[in-house]
């Protein structure tokens, strides 16, 4: 294995380009994966990360919205999604439902509500332009984050609009930006394997390009740790470097480790943590046209998610409150995810890191700073 102390040329060339602030290539980003260690690409991601944000961690107070976990796609390593045709597992929330949740953090600071779930069919666009406009109507100060290209995908296509006439639509009804999932593994060698029935990659990318082109920002993930080999993602990489490049659109990178349990990839054994941090190093050094890398912690774990702010990443993600199910459904870490923002600026802070509250575009609200007494527990 190649080690820091004695560096093969292509290493060495990887290191200067970054100290330089150059670009690295595909090939550099392929070498990386295959022979670089993992202290090697740690130094260098978090080199960048300092060099855009200080010893800055972003973190928003937000919660979840799941209306539905019933599908009409059947993904092999979903465990949260239930077929429409046998939904006994199901939970189909209304409106007025969702709106309740919304009404619980009534006068509370929370700055985002992130809507996503399963594709149901009879959860059309006008059923969720209603809930947007509701949700709106009572709080207008909330920003939106909802449904991934995967549910657009099939709204738009049910109701015989373009993606951009669908977009004008919910942005009129009150969209704000929109979360990065669905994107799994762009190559279709993989996707055909894993999610074959769902939006392919032109089409996820299509739809993320159309949101920036009129004004929506969004995020971007990568479901890693599987079937996939190196080249698989950096060809996922390269492409979203490349739509960065054209519409400047994405906030965040977000990859999301691919969980085994009780899904049709049951047999896949899981990402080591080395493999995980290496990942998230490279990604940083890779695409350096993506302001901010973030590591969802109601994936990774408190503990893995706080290791991560030393290999480039610099947001994990916001208070969350329990009120996601995607992977504790699937064997995360956090059966029940929900931090306090008091226990994730202490987090934050034992990484040596100053902790920065932050809305979903990434204004900063508060710097918390490396130490001081605790966050006032009212504002939790």
């Amino acid at each position: 294995m190649v080690t820091d102390k004695v560096l093969a040329p292509e290493l060495q060339s990887i290191a200067a380009k970054v100290k330089a602030g150059e670009r690295i290539t595909d090939a550099d980003c392929l070498t990386l994966f295959e022979k670089a260690s993992l202290g090697f690409v740690g130094s260098l991601a978090n080199s960048i990360k300092e060099r855009l944000h200080g010893d800055k961690v972003f973190f928003n107070r937000n919660f979840h919205i799941e209306p539905t976990n019933v599908c009409v796609f059947s993904c092999n390593f979903c465990s949260y999604s239930k077929l429409y045709a046998q939904k006994e597992d199901g939970w189909e929330l209304t409106i007025q439902q969702m709106l309740d949740m919304v009404k619980k953090y009534d006068g509370k600071p929370v700055t985002e509500v992130h809507i996503v779930g399963g594709v149901h069919p009879k959860m059309d666009l006008i059923f969720f332009a209603d809930l947007l406009k509701q949700i709106k109507a009572h709080r207008p100060d909330l920003h939106i984050k909802a449904f991934t290209a995967v549910e657009y995908d099939y709204m738009f296509r049910k109701a015989k609009l373009s993606v951009e006439d669908g977009l004008k639509f919910l942005i009129e009804a009150g969209l704000d930006s929109i979360p990065g999932g669905g994107a799994e593994i762009f190559h279709p060698e993989i996707r055909e394997k894993i999610c074959a029935d769902k939006v392919d990659a032109d089409g996820w990318l299509k739809i993320h390009e159309t949101a920036h082109l009129l004004g929506l920002h969004s995020n971007a993930t990568m479901l890693y740790g599987h079937i996939e080999n190196y080249t698989h993602r950096v060809d996922h990489m390269r492409r979203l470097r490349e739509l960065q490049d054209r519409t400047k659109g994405f906030n965040t990178f977000i990859p999301l480790k691919f969980r085994n349990k009780d899904n049709d990839m049951s047999n896949v054994p899981e990402s080591t943590h080395i493999e995980d941090m290496r990942l998230y190093a490279i990604a940083r050094i890779y695409l350096d046209n993506f302001p901010h890398l973030k590591a969802y912690w109601p994936m990774l774990g408190r503990q893995q998610a706080q290791l991560s702010l030393s290999f480039g990443v610099d947001d994990i993600d916001g208070t969350i409150d329990d009120t996601t199910k995607i992977y504790s459904m699937a064997g995360s870490e956090e059966l029940n995810p929900a931090m306090s923002t008091t226990e994730l600026v202490h987090l934050i802070r034992q990484a040596k890191r100053a902790p920065v509250e932050r809305d979903t575009l990434y204004n900063e609200i508060q710097n918390f700073g490396k130490t001081g007494e605790n966050v006032n527990p009212d504002l939790n």
